[in-house]
């Protein structure tokens, strides 16, 4: 089983059926007829539920000449580095980056105090974290927070190697029930559900942290501050306790993931707009693999 990244709440319980749409847009059609071909291939294989075949698959095309140039490819912050110095950034993007970075880690801090208290926000606190009431179309803006939400983390797993298996944005309507959010499931966090979590490597630690604050991260991006992350939050916490992390150490590790975070989401920010419109279009994992990868410029990735 792949974890499922919520946010704000319940995962629906239904999986709308996908298609790949072929009017994809393509830079060069003798560059992508490959990647489209094995990306259907791919979607096939994720609906007959062989999440190992459509990892197989992709893992084939990774890093080949019209391939999938964008998987598992994400340039990272050295791992242990905490803080901008020596990023190669320059006094603006210092200041901005930082901004970010402290934007995300006081979310992180509010998402555990909510945690740490195991209580519900009340009427007033969640006035203050939800969108305001008043707007004519709060189910819209909420709607559109989700998108992009769990376009952060499909996009860093992604470009962190980890395959999205699939996903799940409500409509505009459904966005009424507070109690229903979105998901994205993914591949190869299968410890998440295993008793014997000790032999989790540290390299797949490093990218479930990641994976798990990228859906806050891209809300801080877009918005300024982030909604409804309690939940991915106090899954990361959950695991790094049940590790037997002190304090000080999951502290470190979640400051490194959201300076990664931060690094590679504001990297991409018209990649992830792009893919965030297609899954919330309800394009299959394939497409909007696809959607990916033509968003994709420079050598940079």
């Amino acid at each position: 089983m792949g974890f499922v990244i919520h946010q704000n709440g319940m995962g629906l319980n239904f999986r709308q059926e996908f298609q790949m749409n072929t009017s994809m847009v393509c830079s060069s059609r003798g560059e992508t007829s490959l990647r489209r071909r094995v990306l259907r291939k791919v979607d096939n294989e994720l609906a007959r539920g062989n999440s190992k075949g459509a990892l197989s698959l992709v893992k084939q095309l990774q890093g080949k000449p019209g391939g999938l140039r964008g998987f598992g490819a994400a340039k990272q912050v050295p791992y242990r580095q905490y803080t901008l110095d020596g990023l190669d950034l320059n006094e603006m993007d210092v200041i901005s980056f930082q901004t970010l970075v402290d934007s995300i880690l006081d979310s992180v801090e509010r998402s555990l105090q909510f945690s740490a208290f195991d209580m519900v926000p009340s009427a007033e606190q969640m006035e203050s974290l939800m969108l305001d009431k008043t707007d004519p179309s709060p189910s819209e803006d909420f709607h559109n927070m989700c998108k992009q939400h769990e376009a952060g983390h499909f996009l860093v797993a992604y470009l962190l190697g980890v395959l999205p298996k699939g996903y799940v944005i409500p409509d505009v309507e459904d966005m009424e029930d507070e109690l229903i959010g979105g998901r994205v499931d993914c591949i190869g966090f299968d410890f998440l559900n295993s008793v014997n979590r000790a032999k989790v490597s540290s390299k797949n630690l490093n990218r479930f942290s990641c994976v798990a604050l990228a859906g806050l991260a891209a809300e801080c991006i877009v918005f300024g501050y982030s909604e409804g992350s309690f939940c991915d939050v106090e899954k990361l916490d959950e695991l790094l306790k049940w590790l037997g992390y002190t304090d000080k150490e999951a502290k470190s590790l979640v400051r490194w993931a959201a300076l990664n975070d931060a690094l590679i989401l504001s990297r991409h920010c018209d990649v992830r707009a792009k893919l965030a419109d297609a899954m919330s279009s309800g394009w299959s994992i394939g497409y909007c693999i696809d959607a990916i990868e033509n968003a994709l410029v420079g050598k940079e990735i």
